[in-house]
């Protein structure tokens, strides 16, 4: 299999991974304003594995979105081979495993990014997928976790010595997972640059970002790192680029309601500059939303899509109005009767 990864020039914009986001119908949209790349929302390893029905919806894909990764989560190394065979299978161009969630109904059930507490673990996964696919493999992690016994300190643990501080303390980051996989051939590793402990707040961790980038190229230049975390507008795209030299950043929820964010990050990293969507703009680009929802999914599509129709309108002087229209939009006439008022 073509390793795709490596004939995308940098800088590479990624549409990051993100449950009930990441449908077929957005990932089409983000290719629309420029989107090198499109990740499926995460899909259960065990779900393939079972055949469960409803996790094999999440494996459709529409010709448009190529290049689009399938990125699977889980903590059974023996559940991904199949999974990794399937997504082979009906056409994907990669598939990304999930180290990096740290939403309760993933990483509290052992998934996710407290994977990063077991290592040898993490590593069983990713040879489980590379048993059942040729295709490129890549991961997404975040900065840091901290270790299982600094997690029980935090929730009120008792009677710790001073002799265990050190341990307490510990935290496994992101340069201890890739060195753990350092003879592994990862295609690509996203890193969101915030920790499991602070998930969505302050900065990004940029030097720890900075040091995966040096010592994955040290051991593996063809491997893509892309940056994640914190990148609401073009100009915190440059940022993470400049201090931490990452081939390229995955955007998640700065897209919100702004899916030409990747049209706008392009323009400014090649010119410098960029402009704003115009109210003209911003109606198509809801117009055609709602179509690829509706050709993707039909009536339950337009459902779907009423989150980011909300955040579309936010910050309008009559949002609050809009909004208690769009919560019950079931048809493109309906939207395209309320779009007369904004």
């Amino acid at each position: 299999m073509v390793n795709f990864w490596i004939k995308i020039k940098p800088p590479i914009l990624a549409l990051a991974p993100m449950a009930g986001i990441t449908d077929s119908a957005f990932r089409q949209l983000c290719r629309h304003y420029g989107a090198d790349v499109v990740y499926t929302e995460m899909i259960s390893a065990d779900g393939l594995y079972y055949d469960s029905k409803k996790t094999l919806e999440f494996l459709k894909i529409d010709k448009k979105e190529h290049p689009v990764v399938a990125q699977l989560f889980g903590k059974h190394p023996e559940k991904f081979s199949k999974a990794a065979r399937l997504c082979e299978q009906v056409g994907f161009d990669g598939i990304d495993i999930n180290f990096g969630c740290p939403a309760k109904k993933v990483a509290g059930h052992g998934g996710g990014v407290t994977l990063m507490r077991d290592l040898p673990k993490c590593r069983q996964i990713i040879e489980a997928v590379l048993a059942g696919t040729k295709l490129p493999i890549s991961v997404k992690l975040r900065s840091s976790i901290n270790s299982l016994l600094s997690s029980r300190v935090r929730r009120g643990g008792r009677g710790i010595s001073e002799n265990k501080e050190e341990e307490i303390n510990k935290k496994i980051t992101a340069l201890d997972f890739l060195k753990f996989m350092k003879d592994l051939p990862l295609a690509a590793a996203m890193i969101h640059g915030r920790s499991y402990e602070k998930p969505f707040e302050g900065e990004p961790d940029y030097e720890m970002i900075k040091k995966c980038v040096q010592y994955q190229k040290g051991i593996n230049p063809q491997c893509a790192i892309i940056g994640n975390g914190g990148i609401k507008k073009p100009e915190d795209a440059k940022k993470m680029i400049e201090l931490t030299g990452v081939d390229g950043v995955g955007l998640a929820r700065g897209l919100y309601g702004r899916p030409w964010l990747f049209e706008q990050c392009h323009k400014y990293l090649k010119a410098g500059k960029y402009s704003e969507f115009a109210v003209a703009d911003i109606k198509k680009a809801i117009l055609l939303h709602g179509r690829l929802a509706f050709a993707a999914k039909k009536k339950h599509g337009l459902v779907e899509l009423r989150k980011h129709l909300l955040w579309y309108v936010s910050g309008r002087p009559n949002a609050k109005a809009l909004r208690a229209q769009l919560v019950r939009v079931e048809s493109i006439s309906d939207i395209k009767k309320i779009l007369k008022n904004i």
